[in-house]
């Protein structure tokens, strides 16, 4: 069944679900500035809009617009600038 998440008072939602493969989720993201954390592996992939992702280890900031992805490491975080309503693919494991 499908799981609603609501993060930074409202400005981001998900649902998340079992995909054939892995755990997923799908969202949107509300223009802000936003910091997550992980536990298990991700793969974020930007549907419509863009994300600017800041890496822990890395000094400058990267903009994935639709169509492109990035991985985070498990037990990390990375930074999120979002400019215009986003919405996004997030594939765990």
């Amino acid at each position: 069944m499908f799981k609603t998440n609501e993060y930074f008072e409202g400005n981001v939602i998900s649902v998340a679900y079992e995909s054939e493969t892995n755990p997923a989720s799908v969202g949107v993201m509300a223009p802000g500035c936003y910091k997550f954390g992980t536990a298990a592996k991700e793969k974020m992939t930007v549907i419509t809009g863009a994300l600017e992702i800041q890496m822990p280890d890395e000094n400058q900031s990267t903009i994935y617009k639709a169509g492109e992805s990035f991985d985070v490491d498990a037990d990390s975080f990375f930074n999120v600038t979002v400019t215009t309503d986003t919405a996004y693919l997030c594939v765990y494991g």
